[in-house]
């Protein structure tokens, strides 16, 4: 999967904005409006979001804008930095990469590309400066960096981080992660310079200890581990694995010998091919929370379609896209974080992550194909003639857009569509079909972060916003309201003309299962049971088509033969583990309280069975 790239500041156009953007003198106090706030999150309520580097130039998005939203925000990712070839440190320069299609077919499109004129040397006059006072001459930095000094100032709760890496520039991450030494190189340069502060003097500005205290940590976006799916030329190592954990392993170490409270994250990889080559049983004991790459499913690098979402909540039947190598899934948001959260055997997955330690990705931007004729379903799942045109604040890049440039089609009723098996939303115009989120997909993967058990949301990026910040709101809005339901998706009525699956049931008396029978074409949520081959069983998250006993993700807890074995005494819950408030349990989990004996219906802790406000535990009848 692709994040979204983004073109750097050439060398020329940083030489000359350093000329035209100087300021020397300084305005009053700010006179800006409060912040806005909007509600608190409450418990799964993490909000973390990226601030592009390069957001400042063509989109004219700066720090001052993300000030009338910090208050909603417990994490900003300052992306990104890049990696030195040459001596596998972190670094500073003004060099622009290769991005757009040219830098795709470029296998060294970041070699030694940077923007430190963003970082530290471009001055903000008094109208698009955080505080309202402009930059002078004689400060020891400016740019980025201070601005956000100025906002981490207004927003005392604040958290930042700088992000290494991503799509572009993962290239080096292998080689500075293979060895022992190399790693504690890599990573001590990197604590050296953004934690310690000692950047490099250039342009009048930086110098040792200029910029300490600006970063709370790192995020790392390495895309991707031990796989070739990242951008051509990265390069890449079986021991990437391993290498990766230990990698993470370091940096935690340094941060935690630099000082108390610094923060590790880590952009991880969505779909099952990718999530296999981490340990995701391992690198959690690292990191403070783990932001997944829950989009760019789908895109129009398949330039002649056919069309799809490119964050699908749920898998769909009638999806026409080829299966996920090497096993037989498809992309979906469930399914990414079933695998990190349960494992996934059919792709080689531990699972193991904490719930409770990953965010959903949220992308803010869409991407598009036109040429798109309406077919069955208002141009879903049909052929294309090619990328959607690109938009000038996108890069030109053919396939994306953001909210902003798409008025009068993502934010209009007779253009837009909802999808109720995938829980996603699409756009389209008899001839652009463009996939992205809408207020009501956002509702909905907010509401799987509480059922699920998740941390929090990331979103990428702050770039892509509106003036109104309409996403953004919808996200963190969603993150502060109860679920609507956590019953999955409700069952699709979508035909499909892939043969049904004939599954073969064996009946067992009726005296023995009083359960209903489980049938394969219905869904079941999460604390659902059934009979099956003479057993009875609960289902521990949403399903259907899974067989009790024979699915991948073993969705279904077997509870012994129909009828079987003694009665427990009245009163008595047999060997069923009392609930214990301070655990937590995932779905499917059984405890007894008060003489009865339930079942958690999704991820919990602390919500006592029969008296929580979202009725997470199924009563099954006293002892």
């Amino acid at each position: 999967m692709r994040k979204s790239t983004r073109a750097a500041i050439s060398a020329a156009a940083a030489a000359a904005a350093v000329v035209s953007g100087m300021v020397l003198a300084t305005a009053g106090p700010s006179s800006a409006a409060p912040a806005e706030t909007h509600a608190a999150a409450g418990s799964g309520g993490v909000r973390v979001a990226y601030f592009d580097q390069w957001s400042i130039y063509a989109n004219a998005y700066y720090l001052k804008n993300v000030d009338a939203i910090a208050n909603n925000l417990d994490y900003i990712l300052y992306d990104f930095e890049n990696i030195d070839p040459a001596n596998l440190t972190c670094f500073e320069a003004t060099k622009a990469s290769d991005t757009g299609p040219t830098g795709e077919q470029n296998p060294n499109a970041g070699d030694g590309a940077g923007d430190q004129f963003a970082d530290y040397q471009k001055t903000f006059d008094s109208s698009i400066s955080v505080d309202g006072t402009s930059d002078t001459w004689n400060m020891p930095i400016v740019g980025n960096f201070h601005q956000l000094q100025e906002l981490k100032a207004r927003h005392p709760n604040l958290k930042v981080l700088v992000s290494l890496g991503g799509w572009t520039y993962s290239k080096y991450f292998s080689d500075a992660a293979a060895t022992d030494a190399s790693r504690k190189k890599f990573v001590s340069s990197c604590v050296d310079m953004f934690i310690k502060g000692n950047i490099p003097a250039a342009g009048g500005f930086g110098g040792p200890g200029t910029a300490a205290g600006i970063f709370d940590g790192f995020d790392i976006d390495w895309e991707y581990p031990a796989s070739g799916a990242g951008h051509l030329g990265n390069h890449t190592s079986p021991n990437d694995t391993q290498n990766f954990t230990a990698l993470l392993a370091e940096f935690r170490s340094q941060l935690n010998a630099a000082g108390s409270g610094y923060k590790l994250s880590a952009a991880l990889p969505g779909g099952q091919d990718k999530v296999a080559k981490i340990e995701t049983g391992k690198i959690h004991q690292y990191l403070d929370f783990a932001n997944v790459m829950s989009y760019d499913m789908h895109g129009a690098w398949d330039a002649t379609g056919p069309t799809n979402f490119q964050d699908p909540l749920y898998p769909a039947p009638n999806d026409p896209s080829t299966p996920i190598p090497p096993g037989n899934e498809k992309y979906s948001i469930d399914g990414i974080f079933n695998a990190y959260i349960h494992g996934d055997p059919a792709y080689g997955i531990a699972g193991g992550f904490p719930a409770n330690k990953l965010n959903l990705g949220v992308p803010f931007y869409y991407r598009g194909w036109t040429g798109v004729a309406a077919g069955a379903n208002h141009g879903l799942y049909q052929a294309a003639s090619g990328p959607s045109p690109g938009h000038p604040m996108s890069g030109n890049t053919p396939g994306t857009a953001m909210y902003k440039e798409l008025t009068g089609l993502v934010d209009n009723p007779s253009t837009t569509f909802f999808d109720n098996t995938t829980q996603s939303a699409w756009f389209y115009d008899g001839n652009n079909f463009y996939t992205g989120e809408s207020k009501q997909s956002i509702k909905a993967r907010m509401d799987y972060v509480h059922c699920k058990g998740l941390g929090g949301a990331m979103m990428f990026s702050l770039y892509d916003l509106d003036p109104a910040s309409t996403l953004f709101h919808s996200v963190v809005d969603g993150l502060a309201s109860t679920p609507s339901s956590c019953d999955g998706p409700p069952p699709t009525t979508t035909t499909t003309t892939t043969p049904p699956t004939t599954t073969t049931t064996t009946t067992t008396p009726p005296q023995s299962c009083t359960e209903p029978a489980w049938v394969a074409s219905q869904a079941y949520t999460g604390g659902a049971v059934v009979s099956y081959n003479g057993h009875k069983w609960t289902a521990k998250w949403w399903t259907q088509g899974d067989v009790p006993g024979n699915n991948s993700q073993n969705v279904w807890t077997d509870n012994g033969v129909c009828g079987g074995g003694s009665t427990p005494p009245a009163g008595s819950c047999g060997s069923v583990a009392a609930w214990n408030s301070t655990q937590a349990y995932t779905g499917g989990s059984v405890v007894t309280y008060n003489g009865h004996k339930w079942t958690a219906k999704w991820w919990t802790q602390g919500d006592t069975p029969g008296n929580n406000s979202q009725g997470v535990w199924t009563d099954n009848g006293a002892c």
